[in-house]
């Protein structure tokens, strides 16, 4: 039996052509998905996220050139924190506290009985190291920031000349978030801040002291 020949002409260029495309069309459309993918899972990776949470300041009593002692009341405060992950593990963390307190000190001097009516405010920057276990992702940190103390001018301060301090100091600390959905989580911590003890622009209020500022914390995070 006869074998019919290939036949050639324009049609068989148009299939022949047809079947190139084809395939190239269905490499090009797996890429872009491929692509797509890609952009979808790191569009829903969540690398920042901010926070909101109580805290509680606690300081102890200073004691120090002439001041014995200093004395804080224990109060609330309102924290704020923007934490931008640099690696599954590593982040950087930016912060701002705010309280009002008291601080009563006593002296051997004229002014023995002084007490300052505070705004206490934090601006800290600081490393923070964490671990996945599940829901769960204990965490440390540590870093630097300055302690502001604004004397509030009202019947709660009983000397008017006083003037803000300012101190440097160094902030540790660490915690556990629990993950209750995939951009919400709840923090727990405890935060630690060694700061100079404030003066106030007052000789017989400087203490010449360091001390530590405890600050426990509860608040919720959202991943965006």
């Amino acid at each position: 039996m006869a074998v019919r020949p290939k036949m050639s002409g324009p049609k068989q260029d148009r299939d022949d052509e047809t079947e190139g495309i084809f395939p190239s069309m269905k490499k090009m459309m797996v890429i872009g998905a491929l692509l797509l993918g890609s952009a979808v899972g790191y569009a829903q990776e969540s690398r920042q996220d901010i926070s909101l949470s109580g805290f509680a300041p606690i300081a102890p009593d200073v004691r120090g050139n002439n001041v014995n002692p200093l004395t804080t009341t224990i109060t609330t405060g309102i924290l704020a924190s923007y934490r931008y992950m640099v690696t599954p593990r590593s982040a950087l963390e930016l912060n701002y506290g705010f309280a009002q307190n008291s601080l009563k000190f006593t002296t051997g001097s004229a002014l023995s009985n002084g007490r300052v009516h505070t705004r206490q405010q934090e601006f800290s920057g600081a490393y923070v190291y964490t671990r996945n276990y599940k829901r769960f992702n204990p965490f440390l940190q540590a870093g630097v920031g300055a302690m502001l103390f604004s004397p509030i001018l009202d019947n709660g301060t009983t000397i008017k000349d006083t003037k803000r301090s300012t101190s440097i100091g160094g902030l540790f600390g660490g915690g556990v978030a629990y993950e209750i959905s995939p951009s919400f989580d709840v923090r727990a911590e405890y935060r630690g801040f060694i700061v100079k003890a404030p003066g106030f622009g007052i000789a017989p209020f400087d203490s010449k002291r360091y001390y530590l500022i405890q600050m426990p914390a509860v608040g919720i995070a959202y991943h965006f």
